[in-house]
Formats: C-alpha cells, structure tokens, sequence
C-alpha cells in the first residue's frame, strides 16, 4: 500500500523504508509512527525481504525528533499515548527477527536517535549529529532514548546526553558505540548497499537467532542467556541452511541459503 510519509522500494531481497518529509526534516508526527510500523509489519511478514535499510529523505535530517508542532498541543493523556505508539515502534524495529540497518547522513536528534538505536546497524556519514535534546523543551526521552542509549553508550554516557541536551559528531557516537560504523558523505550510499547486500545473502534463520540470542538473551542474567544461546544454536541444526552452510564450506563452494 501507498504511504503519504513514508516510501519504499525494493531492490533484490532488501527492502529500503525512508522517511519522507524533508520540509519537516523527517520529524515523527502520529501519521508518520503508524506508517512507519504498518510498513515494518509488512517487512516482516514477507519473506522475500531478508534486510531492511532505513532512510531519511534529503541531505539534512535521518530524523530531527518528533514533531514539535504536533506535541505542543497534547495532553498528558494524548502525551502517554504518543510515547507508546513511539515505543512500540521501536520495539518493533528492534524485535523485527531480520536485519535493520540506519543509513544517517544527517540529523539523528530526540525521536530520530531513538529510531536509530533501535535499529540493529548503524552507518553513518561524517556529518551525522546525534543527540536527545529533549531537557531543552522540558521535556524527557519518550521513545526509549534513556533506556537504549544506557545500553549502547552506558549510563554516563545516557546521563550527559540526557542532561545537557547537546548533540555530538558522528566520530564520538563511534566511540560510544551508539554508531557501527562513519564513512565520508559520498561513501555512505555504497557502503549501506554493500551492508544490506551481504545480510540479505546470509542465512535468515541463523541471523533471527543471533538477534535473539544478543538482544532479548542479553537482557537476561548470564547463565539464562547462555542457556538462551545453547537452545538457539541446537535449534539451527534443525535447518536446512545449516546443511548448506556446513556443506558448501566442505565442498570449498559459496553457501546459498533460503530461510528454511
């Protein structure tokens, strides 16, 4: 189905979602959250998309927030509601079961960090600015920024973010582990493409297991997630890409793997 914010466009087994108001540098209104989670329900569904890139559209804004102008007007009740709606989204970036990889070639602030965090790779350019600026409005994350950011960078690193508002360069979220990986402007392009390529062409169940194993098994105490991890791992010898994997490695050939 057809989106007003959002576009997408398959090329092969990668399915590309972009965020489609540049006038409003891609900010996250209600219409757009819903969009955005019908189109990754639909992603998820289709078994012809192994990988999922996530885009803003122009040259300025990944996602600059949410929509300030929309949240000026909300009540604590419609506030509650646009918090879940947001989180939920992420979670259901986060939990998709395939690969999902954050193209950042500009801003990436309050709602849009939080959207990048949720993704499970993130490439950005050397002009990417990251940040939760929230304090500055009054206001707290509301899609998951405290919690993620705790995650990816540590609590220091949530707590400054979080407190002072400021953004930072792409070359720090590096060190803090907020971003994959930072590559020149005009590299970014090749580079995501070249990301999404080599996660379509692995295999879709061994990668859901990993996904699961890292980021649901890792929220657990260490002796359940390795038990988490053990099952996942015996659960993988039940397929028919491991056959194809181990048999293609022995017969010195490249593995082609179909989900089953």
């Amino acid at each position: 189905m057809a989106f007003r914010n959002v576009l997408v466009a398959d090329r092969g087994a990668v399915r590309t979602l972009t965020v489609n108001r540049p006038d409003k540098l891609n900010a996250l209104n209600r219409e757009t959250l819903g969009e955005l989670t019908l189109a990754f329900a639909q992603a998820a569904q289709d078994d012809a998309v192994r990988a999922v890139v996530l885009a803003g559209a122009g040259d300025k804004a990944f996602v600059a927030g949410a929509d300030i102008s929309e949240m000026n007007g909300l009540t604590p009740a419609q506030a509650q509601a646009f918090s879940r709606a947001g989180q939920r989204l992420m979670t259901s970036i986060e939990r998709l079961g395939k690969p999902v990889v954050a193209r950042i070639q500009g801003f990436a602030l309050g709602g849009g960090m939080e959207l990048a965090m949720a993704c499970h790779l993130r490439i950005a350019s050397e002009k990417a600015r990251f940040g939760q600026p929230e304090v500055n409005l009054g206001l707290i994350p509301g899609f998951g920024g405290t919690q993620r950011l705790a995650r990816l960078a540590g609590r220091a690193a949530a707590l400054e973010l979080c407190l002072l508002g400021t953004s930072i360069d792409a070359a720090r979220a590096a060190v803090l582990g907020v971003v994959t990986r930072v590559v020149a402007p005009e590299a970014l392009d090749e580079t995501v493409a070249q990301v999404a390529d080599q996660l379509a062409a692995s295999a879709p169940l061994a990668m859901a297991g990993i996904l699961n194993a890292v980021l649901q098994g890792g929220e657990a105490g260490i002796d359940v997630g390795l038990e988490f991890e053990t099952q996942g791992f015996a659960l993988a010898f039940a397929t028919d890409d491991m056959r194809e994997g181990t048999g293609a490695f022995l017969e010195k050939r490249k593995a082609t793997f179909h989900g089953r």
